[in-house]
C-alpha cells in the first residue's frame, strides 16, 4: 500500500491513540516493561490527550494514511517567538510499516512545515536502537541529555538530539 500524509483531524484521534499504544508496546515493554507502558500510553496518548494538539498554534499534527489505516504519526511544534527552535514531539511508525520510508516522509512534511526554522531537536530513549539510528541517519546529533523525557517529573531519561535546518 502507498501512504500519504496528511492533516490529523479529529476523526483520527482514536486510530492514532491505537497507533501509538500499539507502537509504544512493541517498543518499549522490553524496556520498562508492559505496565509502565501501558500506564505511559492511557496519559499521554489517550485521545484526550491527543485532542489540543490539532488546535495548537505553530504545531504540525500529521499522520501517514493508506486509506484503510494509519501507518504513522508525526506531531512537532515551536513555543519559540521567533519560529526558530521546533521540538519533535512524536514521530511513530508502526511496527507493521517501519522500513517502508513513512517515518522519511512525515518527517519531512514535518520540515516542511516549519520554513523559518533553523534547529529541530526531538528526545529519544538511548535504548531505542532503532529510533536512535533513523534520527543519526537524517542528520541529527546528540547535543544533550534529560531526566524526564515528554513530560516534567517523568523519571524517563532521554538522549536529545538536534539538526541544523538552515545549512
Amino acid at each position: 500500500m502507498t501512504f500519504f500524509v496528511r492533516t490529523a483531524g479529529p476523526n483520527d484521534l482514536s486510530a492514532i491513540s491505537d497507533l501509538l499504544g500499539e507502537t509504544w508496546h512493541d517498543t518499549y515493554d522490553g524496556i520498562y516493561g508492559p505496565a509502565k507502558v501501558s500506564e505511559i500510553t492511557a496519559s499521554w496518548h489517550s485521545v484526550e490527550a491527543l485532542r489540543p494538539r490539532l488546535t495548537r498554534p505553530q504545531s504540525e499534527f500529521i499522520v501517514a494514511d493508506d486509506g484503510a489505516r494509519l501507518g504513522g504519526m508525526a506531531f512537532a511544534a515551536s513555543s519559540d517567538p521567533e519560529k526558530k527552535l521546533v521540538l519533535l514531539h512524536q514521530l511513530y511508525v508502526h511496527p507493521d510499516c517501519q522500513r517502508q520510508g513513512i517515518g522519511r516522509d512525515l518527517l519531512a512534511e514535518i520540515v516542511d512545515a516549519f520554513p523559518d526554522a533553523s534547529r529541530l531537536r526531538l528526545e529519544v530513549e538511548a535504548a531505542n536502537e532503532t529510533a536512535v539510528g533513523f534520527y543519526r541517519a537524517h542528520g541529527f546529533a546528540e547535543v544533550g541529555r534529560t531526566d524526564n523525557c515528554g513530560a516534567a517529573g517523568s523519571g524517563i531519561p532521554a538522549v536529545v538530539y538536534e539538526k541544523r535546518l538552515d545549512t
